[in-house]
């Protein structure tokens, strides 16, 4: 994805924000162009409309307005100087590619360890950041908050992403196989439970960043939640705040 900006203001916030995330190459499936407005008014909380008509998507929140048309592969997007609007506009076209590819951004935070990558799936408050501080250093943070997750013909891989949370730390920039989706609890032991196919994909589903008004889209993110929960492995890890629950992963 590039984006087109004349603020240099704008460009250094871009830099600092997706630092390891920004390359070098004239190549790019989207482009973007970026115009500030002098509003002072953010408010990120607002509601997200996001609809399809005539092959172009619309994207409005509270703080910005965006277009997007896949075809051309362009767009523009309508914001005052904050990095909360050209977040939310990233993630909610990611969605919308991936959705067509059987992939998805879950709400999770994920991490590489041994090649092989691990996801933790939550609502706010349910520990993603806390098994993130928990980590070893033997295991690759890719996100605190936001996993980006691809499908391809031999399973699904998870990819660093500059979308974070609590935590404030950038992902790493790398990617590998997912071995396992947790479902997280705290509780006063470290466990791991099974769970069964339909309370896998009810999860799941639950956790999936998904904006888009369009029937089409949604069916395919169902399957793709289905199909998901039939080829990884879903547990329900249980930990306490303490390091060695990493005894139990990888």
């Amino acid at each position: 994805m590039r984006v087109h900006t004349t603020d240099p203001a704008f460009l250094d916030l871009l830099q600092n924000r997706y630092a390891g995330f920004v390359g070098s190459s004239d190549r790019a499936e989207i482009d973007f162009d970026v115009d500030l407005s002098q509003s002072s008014s953010v408010d990120p909380d607002a509601d997200v409309t996001v609809t399809q008509r005539k092959g172009k998507w619309s994207l409005q929140r509270g703080d910005f307005r965006a277009e997007w048309e896949p075809a051309s592969r362009r767009g523009w997007v309508r914001q005052s100087l904050n990095p909360y609007s050209i977040d939310a506009v990233l993630r909610i076209v990611h969605t919308l590619v991936l959705a067509r590819q059987g992939g998805f951004l879950l709400h999770s935070a994920s991490a590489i360890r041994n090649g092989k990558a691990f996801l933790f799936a939550g609502v706010s408050g349910a520990g993603k950041t806390t098994i993130s501080r928990l980590a070893p250093p033997d295991a690759t943070l890719l996100t605190d908050e936001i996993s980006y997750v691809r499908k391809q013909s031999a399973g699904y891989i998870a990819h660093g992403t500059p979308f974070t949370g609590e935590l404030a730390k950038l992902g790493e920039n790398v990617s590998a196989p997912i071995s396992t989706l947790y479902l997280l609890a705290q509780g006063p032991e470290n466990r791991i439970d099974p769970v069964d196919p339909a309370e896998a994909a009810r999860s799941l589903l639950a956790n999936v960043l998904f904006f888009a008004e369009d029937e089409e889209l949604v069916q395919a993110t169902f399957h793709s939640a289905f199909e998901f929960v039939s080829r990884v492995p879903v547990a329900r890890l249980t930990f306490r705040p303490d390091a060695r629950v990493w005894e139990l992963i990888g």
